[in-house]
């Protein structure tokens, strides 16, 4: 059974950066769509950023000009890569990967970013 492997996250402070990795444990065949949420305490969880197989990407504003995300098909991997953290970023981040037929969602890795 795939699963899929976060790492990257840890506690920073404010104006730092982190990568995020979400690795999937056995080949996928290749990623359709890709994207990271998040959930802050006492919060829903939300769309952070997405890209496709044709590597178009979006973000939500709150994090737009800060956040990349990217993606290595040969490695089954997908990145966030975060600038410019702020406190308001501090949640558990989640991944998702889609390939045909099926939706693979990562454990989630957290993210703390002191002032």
């Amino acid at each position: 059974q795939v699963q899929l492997v976060e790492s990257g996250g840890g506690l920073v402070q404010t104006g730092g950066s982190l990568r995020l990795s979400c690795a999937a444990s056995s080949s996928i065949g290749g990623i359709n769509f890709a994207s990271w949420h998040r959930q802050a305490p006492g919060k829903q969880r939300e769309l952070v950023a997405t890209i496709t197989i044709w590597s178009s990407t979006n973000y939500a504003d709150s994090v737009k000009g800060r956040f990349t995300i990217s993606r290595d098909n040969a490695k089954n991997t997908v990145y966030l890569q975060m600038n410019s953290l702020k406190p308001e970023d501090t949640a558990i981040y989640y991944c998702e990967i889609s390939v045909p037929g099926k939706q693979y969602w990562g454990q989630g890795t957290q993210v703390t970013v002191s002032s």
